[in-house]
């Protein structure tokens, strides 16, 4: 196990799995038939953005749990850190 317990295993996914998660949140839930870009811009003025990217990033908490409680704590690090700049700037436009 510990070959696996690196920090770039748990930055990558991080990064990519709220972009992803947003795209299916979106795709499935929001009322509209625009592309992805188009429905980000459409929503880029409002509060309802940062609310989105706080929604996002919740599958990455999941992902964190999972790795600390299997002892990958640099995995577990990687996917927190990777999900850091969605956390700030969900902040920021709230």
């Amino acid at each position: 196990m510990e070959r696996f317990n690196h920090f770039l295993y748990g930055f990558i996914p991080g990064l990519i799995m709220p972009v992803l998660f947003m795209w299916v949140y979106l795709n499935r839930l929001y009322p509209a038939d625009l592309s992805f870009v188009e429905t980000l811009k459409q929503l880029y003025p409002g509060i309802i953005l940062g609310k989105l990217l706080l929604l996002s990033t919740m599958p990455n908490l999941l992902l964190v749990f999972v790795f600390y409680k299997s002892d990958s704590f640099k995995i577990a690090t990687g996917v927190l850190l990777g999900g850091m700049p969605y956390f700030i700037s969900s902040i920021f436009m709230l």
